[in-house]
Order: structure tokens, then sequence, then C-alpha cells
């Protein structure tokens, strides 16, 4: 019976087998209709559906990691590893991989710093985590490809969506994120704490829940769609029914929640104060985890339901249960205005509404079944005794989780300060860095200590080192840029107008097949006869920008010089100095530069960004002289040098230094000594270079792509797979805006380079839906080298 059709849902069975909390859920892909959980027991455990009874078997547990294992998902199966791995997440800060018929993991993961407490699972082998560092990783196979940043707190959930590249992030910030191609392309706002959930209803749609008890649908485009309202607490966890809109959630009210419709179908409440987690079955059933380690299973189908003498036992350690009326659950209760047992002769109004009485001096709470016509008894209420904490890690403190948030108060008139603490942590340690922390008297060391402890009843578990990461900060992360919209104005090279560099438009002459430079493009082949052969990649060597008019960049320096200010004017002498400066690296001469030629170029490319672009060409085409490249990128001067190029990639500079720098960049790569200090840079060249793509110029795009080709060249003689991932993500941003062909055309080159003899990078090319990003470039007629190169890419993908 499929969750449509309509039935109340009903115990199936209660599971036992993990001695605490299950902290994760997800149904299995092999065998069918089983299930995995994880526990701050430290196992996961595979389950299957028993065939002869309405329970499940354990199939076999897991272990891998050195403390609570939090969140868990299935990897889709591979031609490697055909029934698909399990991959786990812990507070030990890994990720664990295990196959489903071992009970040891294959490999761990180890990247993040703090609890990995959300995974997800796309095709190709992707892997998306989040973690209370603040950043989501993107892993292929055993390596992490890209690190998402931009959250402000810990994430605690992630999804990958059905559409290849997009990732969803939710936070404690409050704040979703839609990540494509690692980029952030939108933030979600709305939520009124910690986001603790996400589920996928379609390619355009997704569901979040969050502490702030409601369950909001968007649209992928950024528009809230709906909001729920109807538990009363955190929601913890959501799950959809398979192929509809219906879902059911779970929180810190003890209650699981089925909705249909757009509204709180049915209610259940559990023996139990926080639900941590739930799934769908395939069939439609409901699993929940708890804090009380118990596996439940709920059902609409007849005859998967439980037998009436273990529905009776549910109902009875139901109602013996004691909820604490400070968790809000049951909203303001006041014992001595409740009516008595005759209250429950009246029937309820609606599904899951919750009736308390007083009987005897005691105070009962009852919910209403609308299926069976009757009051359950839901447990009775106690009074809160002090600060006893019923279920452990349910206190947030600047959106992470502990065992125990405490108040401590130093002084009577000063502030009082909020101490958080686990049970694995060391209570001195804890004590010690609370009072650096405070900037508080170390006199206090002790007292803190001992508060802990007895206010922990001595709950110490073995000490594990306790980190503490800073969740601000985040320098020197990798922020791809945000994209705009670009039109393509043809716009000359500022010096040499129509004699700008514009590689081959092709022509008709038929040539040799395989003779030709696509670069020089001497002319493309078109013959239909001749078996097109792939000449465009692996490129094997760097392209340079040659094209020169000596005379004109030297009539532009001495016309600007005049403009210049006293201080950074050349004199006679200079100018004669770059002038033949100019024709040994233009002239292929067999002079060498000099040192004071070069010290007279470095004072010339320092000049004002209004007037530097003629020196900057001198510094673009010289750079390509073994002396001249090993003199600026070697190692002693090599950080000024890149500082300089980099602050001319300032999107709200001059274009044509923004052009020249990115030529210069490209021209780098012509001896080992430029190479070196390019791949050594990549991150920072890539992620300023990005940053120029939003404008409308087609030669800063094909300067761009030529860079980022020039760093395919390089990655894919080192086969350095995490700089794959950083130039594929910059070759996706930039495809996304550059409409310039010959652009384009290097990107394919680029491309196909980066994925040639390495299925990882294929892998993950697809993950980012790359391939459906260049598939329009198949059909362009003009030139052909664009079509039959993105024609050999697309074979690769």
């Amino acid at each position: 019976a499929m969750a449509g059709e309509g039935g109340a849902y009903r115990l199936r069975c209660s599971l036992v087998g993990h001695g605490q909390d299950v902290r994760g859920l997800t149904r299995g892909l092999f065998p069918p209709g089983g299930f995995v959980s994880v526990s701050r027991d430290r196992t996961a455990r595979l389950r299957l559906h028993a065939c002869l009874n309405r329970g499940f078997t354990e199939m076999h547990c897991m272990s891998g990691h050195s403390n609570f294992v939090s969140c868990v998902c299935i990897i889709p199966p591979s031609d490697l590893y055909p029934r698909g791995l399990i991959a786990t997440g812990g507070n030990d800060h890994n990720i664990c991989i295990f196959t489903v018929d071992n009970s040891a993991p294959l490999y761990t993961l180890k990247g993040h710093k703090n609890t990995v407490c959300s995974l997800s699972s796309g095709k190709f082998g992707t892997l998306l985590s989040g973690s209370w560092d603040t950043t989501a990783k993107v892993w292929l196979n055993d390596r992490c490809m890209m690190t998402l940043q931009g959250h402000t707190a810990a994430i605690w959930a992630v999804k990958i969506l059905p559409e290849q590249g997009l990732m969803l992030t939710g936070s404690a910030d409050k704040t979703i994120k839609l990540w494509k191609a690692g980029r952030c392309e939108r933030t979600f706002t709305g939520h009124e704490d910690c986001v603790r959930g996400l589920a996928i209803l379609s390619e355009m749609e997704f569901l979040s829940c969050a502490n702030d008890a409601s369950v909001r649908r968007w649209q992928i485009s950024g528009e809230c769609l709906q909001v729920y309202y109807g538990h009363t607490n955190y929601i913890y966890s959501i799950s959809v029914f398979p192929h509809c809109k219906d879902f059911v959630t779970t929180g810190e009210d003890r209650s699981l929640r089925i909705w249909k419709q757009g509204g709180c179908a049915q209610t259940i409440r559990l023996p139990a104060q926080s639900i941590w987690c739930c799934c769908v079955l395939d069939n439609g059933d409901i699993v929940v985890g708890a804090s009380d380690g118990i596996i439940r299973v709920f059902t609409a189908s007849l005859e998967r339901t439980a037998s009436a003498e273990e529905i009776q036992a549910f109902e009875n350690e139901l109602s013996q249960a004691s909820i604490d009326p400070k968790t809000g659950d049951l909203g303001d209760i006041n014992a001595n205005d409740l009516p008595g047992r005759e209250h429950l002769k009246d029937p309820g109004t609606r599904d899951g509404q919750t009736r308390l009485i007083k009987d005897n001096g005691k105070v009962e709470a009852y919910q209403w079944s609308v299926s069976e016509g009757r009051w359950i008894k839901i447990g009775d209420v106690v009074g809160s005794s002090g600060a006893t904490q019923q279920t452990s890690g349910k206190v947030l403190f600047e959106g992470k989780e502990y065992d125990y948030v405490f108040t401590i108060d130093v002084n009577e008139s000063g502030p009082s300060y909020k101490l958080p603490y686990n049970i694995t942590d060391d209570p001195w340690l804890t004590a010690y860095n609370f009072l650096q922390k405070n900037d508080l008297n170390p006199m206090f060391l002790d007292q803190v200590a001992k508060f802990i402890m007895d206010n922990t009843k001595g709950q110490t578990l073995l000490s594990t080192s306790a980190q503490y990461s800073d969740p601000f900060t985040g320098a020197g992360r990798y922020v791809p840029g945000s994209s705009s919209g670009s039109s393509t104005i043809p716009t000359a090279d500022p010096f040499t107008g129509a004699g700008r560099y514009i590689p081959g438009s092709a022509s008709n002459a038929v040539a040799p097949v395989g003779g030709v430079d696509p670069y020089t493009g001497m002319g493309a082949y078109q013959s239909a006869a001749a078996k097109v052969e792939n000449i465009y990649f692996p490129k094997k060597d760097a392209v340079t920008f040659d094209k020169a008019n000596p005379t004109q960049i030297l009539g532009k320096l001495k016309e600007l010089n005049g403009s210049a200010s006293e201080e950074h004017k050349l004199t006679e002498d200079d100018l004669i100095i770059l002038e033949k400066l100019l024709s040994a690296t233009c002239n292929n001469s067999s002079e060498t530069p000099t040192a004071q030629q070069l010290e007279t170029l470095w004072r010339a490319v320092n000049w004002p960004e209004d007037i530097v672009f003629p020196a900057l060409d001198i510094l673009r085409l010289s750079v390509r002289h073994p002396t001249v490249n090993e003199n600026f990128c070697s190692e002693k001067d090599h950080v000024q040098f890149i500082i300089l190029l980099l602050k001319f990639l300032n999107p709200n500079g001059k274009q044509a230094n923004q052009l020249l720098a990115l030529r210069a960049l490209c021209n780098c790569f012509v001896s080992q000594a430029g190479q070196n200090l390019m791949m050594e840079q990549r991150g920072e060249i890539m992620t300023q270079a990005i940053e120029v793509k939003s404008g409308t110029n087609k030669n800063i795009h094909i300067a761009l792509a030529t860079l980022t080709l020039n760093y395919a060249v390089c990655l894919h003689k080192v086969n350095n797979i995490e700089g794959k991932a950083q130039c594929l993500s910059v070759i996706s941003t930039v495809m996304e805006v550059v409409q310039d062909l010959e652009a384009i055309f290097r990107l394919l080159v680029a491309l196909g380079t980066l994925i040639s003899d390495d299925t990882s990078a294929v892998q993950l090319a697809k993950s980012l839906g790359v391939d459906s990003q260049i598939k329009k470039y198949a059909s362009v007629s003009e030139p052909a080298k664009v079509k039959e190169c993105c024609r050999f890419v697309l074979n690769l993908l």
C-alpha cells in the first residue's frame, strides 16, 4: 500500500540494537527494501526487510568512526561497486565509505575541521558533505574536488539537485544557498532559526525545515511558495514520499508528522524526546530514529501493521513517558486550571490534537486519533526538576549542538557567560578555554571545572582532543566569481587597432588533414572525404600572444611619458633602453636583455593605471624571452610580479590593463620558471582572473580562455585533480557569459585537454553538467573548428 492510499499510519515494528541516539537514516539500495541507520554509539547498521514477519533483520554492523556518527547516505551503483556504497559522517570530522558487505571502511575521507553532519550523493560518484566548520565539500571517489564557502555558521543540511552541477546547503546562519559548479548562485532567506533539513521535490522545487518549527517550500528561482506550521519545537528531519509532493517531518516535540496536500494529515507521538531522523521506504513505510536508541517503522498497509499486542505495548510505553512542560511542546501549562478525566468523553476535532487532564493531582497528556476515534495517552506531564538534560545533544550554542550549555555568573553585578560543554570534552580544558575566551581571571579555573563536573554528574567519556575552529574566518577561501550577462561588442586591441590578434576564422582551403594549427588558422580543412582527426587536444604547449607593433607601442609610451608626473617621468635614456629591450625580445635577435633594461621596465610598469598600458604591453612581449621570464618569475622577485599583475585584474579597472595583464600571464607559460610560478599561484590567479569575465570585451574573454587553456596544458602533464576541479569550475563559469566563438573554442580545447586520459576528471566534468553546457556548440557552422572540437569533447563525456 503506497502512501497515496490515504490510510492512517500505525506501528509496523520497533527495532533495538543501537546503544544510543539514532541520528541518521537512509533507505538502502541493496538489498532493496532495507535501510541504514547511524548512531551516537559510533556504529552504522544495515537492516533488511525480513520475508517472514513484519520486521527487519540486521545484515551487518559497520564501524570506523572514533566518535558519534551523525549522518548517512547511499552512493549509487557504479561499474566498480554494482551494489553501491554507504557513506557515513561523524563527530570525528571524517567520512567513512563502506561496501554493503564489509563492516570496516573501504576508505576514509579527511578534510573537514569539525563534525560532518550531512551527506548527499549525486551522479557519477560525487558526494557532497556539510560540516560544523561552515563549509561544504564536493568529493569524487576518495578526493576532495572543491570546497563551498560562504555560510557564516555550521552547515546542517546538504542536497545535490537532480540537475547537474546544482547543490543546496542549509545552515545555522538561517540561510539556504544554491551552488552551481562550485559558486554560490543564490541565497534563500526566510527561516528565523537554524536550517536543519532539506528535501528535493523536483528539479525546480525543494523543502526545508528548521529550528523555527516551520517547513518551507521553495522554488529554485528563489521564491518561497509555502510555509507549513504544526510542530511546536525544532524540526530535525524531512523526507519526501516517492513520486509525489507529500512528506514527513520529525522533531524535538516527540512527534512524527505526515503532511499531505499541504496540510498535516497525521501526528504520531513517540516515547522519546528527540526524534532525530526519518526516511521513507519505497513502499511508503516511514522509518524514524530517536534519542532512546530505538528505530520504529510505521506503515499504512494493514498486512504490515504490528500485532495488537505490539501496538498495546507501544501505547503503554508512550503513556508512561514523562513530558517536561519546559519544552513548550504542549503550550503553557497551568495545572490548576485543567479539567478532569470527564474531558476525554468529548471527541477531538482533528488528528494529533492534544488534551491535558488532571487526575488525582497528576497531569496527563492525550492525543486524538482520527483513524481509531479515541484519545491515546501520550505521557505524564512532570514538573521539571532543575537542569536535567533528558536528551543528549539538543542544546544549540552558536549554531552547534552541545550536551550542555551552562550559564555562568562570575560575579553578581557583571554579565553572565554561556559555557557549552560535551561529555566527551575534558572539563579542565573546557574551563581553561572558557576563561581565555571571555577574558576572565584564571583563578576561577578550579571552580569552573568543578562546576562542570558536578553538573554533568561525572558523565565524562574518554577525553578526545577538543578542537575549536573559528567559524568566521575563511581567509584565502575559494570564492568563484558571480556571473552576470554579457554581449559581444567587438573592441579593437588598444594599440594595433585593426591588426589585433584574431586567430583563425576558418577559410575554405582544403589543407592536409591534421596539418593545421587551429590557433594560427592557416585555413581550416573542410574535406568531406577525409576522416576528421582530433588535432585539437590534448594540447601540449602553451598558447601565447605574440602580435606586436613596436613602433606604435613606443610612440604611445613617449606620448604618455610627456604627461607623466615628475616622479614617474622616464628620461630619454630610459626610453632608448626600453626600445632596445623591445627589439631584443621581438625580433629574435641574439641580444640578451640586460639587468638595466629590466629595472627600467619595472619602473615603467609601476606607472599610474591610467597611463601604464604601453609599459604593460612591453612586459607582455618581453616576458616570452627566457632571460626576462627567469628574472620576473624566479624565486626572489615573483611575489611583487604576481601582485602587480593581479592588481590590474580588478573588475572596475581599465579594460586595456585587464587585457594586457591576462596576456602577460598567458605568456609567462613559455618557460619553466613562468610555469612553476603560475602553478604555484594558481588558486589566487584563477580566482582573480575570473572576476573580469562579466565585461563585454571579447578580447578579454579570449585572453581569459587562453589563460584557462594554458593551465589545462600544465595540469594535464602533472595530473593534479584538485587543480583540474578548479579549472573545470572556471571553464563552466566563463562558458556561461562568453559569446565570442574564438574564446569558446579555446575553452573547449582546455576542457578536452583537462579530461583527456583521466576518468576522474571526466566524471567531475559530468557532475558539473559541463556536457549540457557545451552541446549547442556542436552545431556551429563557422568556424568549423568549434563544432569539431566540441564533438570530440562530447565523445569523451
